[in-house]
């Protein structure tokens, strides 16, 4: 007798051991190249006399642990109500110490510690954008948006529409939920029962347009947006939709506002924490609102078209916002579809390579019955 068999569950925990083994060789693309990243990162920072320390990694750990407390909350008032136990202290220890729930919170844990320990590094990239290049494209970009609105900035075109103080204040308050994009959102990633393959094409999509979108990318093309254009560059162009802005806010509350100013004070600063530094070409806000649309999509129809009108709606609040140039929009929605796709080319190799290696193992394990 296999003396596995003979001891009561073991065949169980070693399946279910082998099963977390492989789902993490599995996302082992997303841990090689976001460490390979994170050192190039560290690299060029180091070359430039920032040490990045580990400040942005304990805050970012905060927030996520923050996230964790409220939604743990949520799902256990969810369970009670839902089960009315006669003990809620048993019923809530037999939920949380389930096997099944405990395997699911190890399986997605070092995809969690890519998003905790790797983007505050990409983070501090943005922040540190004048070590590596002037702010030289906005007039660029203003130009760019004129061609493609027949002479017009954007945000003028949409002012019509949206330029009244209660509409901008709903926009400012919904731009600012895309935080929740970073943090619970990547916890449904991680955690969440979906396809292997969308769970890890998403995570290697989101770590490569953080490094190449709104960290290349956003270096190459360092510009500062129309909110900034004025005070950091003397540039008028934008004047008029910063009173507009300003003006609401006297009769709304546009919460966009402190933030800009607060962004604007960190660059007097020198300030390159976590969620420092000014850019606007490309839009990451765009980026990640784009990336959830289109995996998404593949998780849930009814999801995926929520995301896309979220999508919709942030790239239009990040124009009439002054955050953003349309084109900015644009460029993170070309850039992050391509991400996308050599996302899944690179995850297919991997599966393809892994599958060659097992039938290796196999036939060489095989012992020809005699």
């Amino acid at each position: 007798m296999n003396s596995a068999s003979a001891i009561p569950g073991s065949t169980s925990t070693s399946v279910q051991t082998n099963n977390l083994f492989s789902r993490w060789v599995g996302e082992a693309p997303i841990f090689v190249i976001g460490c390979a990243l994170m050192a190039v990162c560290l690299a060029l920072l180091a070359a430039n006399g920032v040490n990045p320390g580990i400040g942005g990694i304990i805050a970012n750990t905060q927030i996520f642990l923050m996230f964790v407390i409220v939604l743990a909350c949520w799902d256990a008032g969810r369970e009670l109500f839902r089960s009315r136990p006669e003990s809620p202290v048993a019923h809530l220890k037999a939920r949380y110490t389930d096997p099944a729930f405990t395997r699911g919170v190890a399986a997605g844990l070092p995809l969690l510690g890519v998003a905790i320990i790797l983007l505050p590094y990409f983070s501090k990239m943005k922040s540190a954008i004048p070590l590596f290049n002037d702010y030289t494209w906005d007039q660029a970009f203003i130009e760019w948006d004129r061609a493609i609105f027949f002479g017009y900035d954007a945000w003028q075109v949409l002012q019509p529409v949206l330029g009244y103080p209660i509409v901008t204040a709903f926009l400012a308050l919904l731009y600012q939920l895309w935080f929740l994009l970073l943090y619970p959102g990547v916890m449904f990633f991680a955690f969440a029962r979906i396809d292997s393959q969308v769970r890890r094409q998403f995570f290697l999509s989101y770590v490569l347009s953080w490094t190449l979108v709104g960290g290349a990318m956003a270096t190459w093309l360092a510009s500062v947006g129309p909110c900034f254009v004025g005070p950091m560059m003397g540039n008028p162009t934008f004047d008029d939709q910063m009173a507009y802005l300003y003006a609401a806010n006297e009769q709304v509350p546009i919460m966009v506002l402190p933030v800009q100013e607060m962004l604007l004070e960190w660059y007097g600063k020198a300030e390159n924490g976590l969620g420092s530094g000014i850019t606007a070409m490309p839009s990451m806000h765009c980026a990640i609102a784009f990336l959830y649309w289109i995996a998404m999509r593949r998780v849930h129809k009814g999801w995926g078209a929520f995301f896309g009108v979220f999508f919709f709606i942030t790239w239009i609040s990040s124009v009439h916002l002054a955050y953003h140039y349309a084109v900015d929009g644009l460029v993170s929605l070309l850039a992050v579809a391509l991400i996308w796709t050599a996302s899944r080319h690179i995850i297919a190799a991997w599966d393809k390579w892994l599958a060659g290696r097992n039938q290796a193992t196999l036939r060489t394990n095989t012992v020809p019955a005699e």
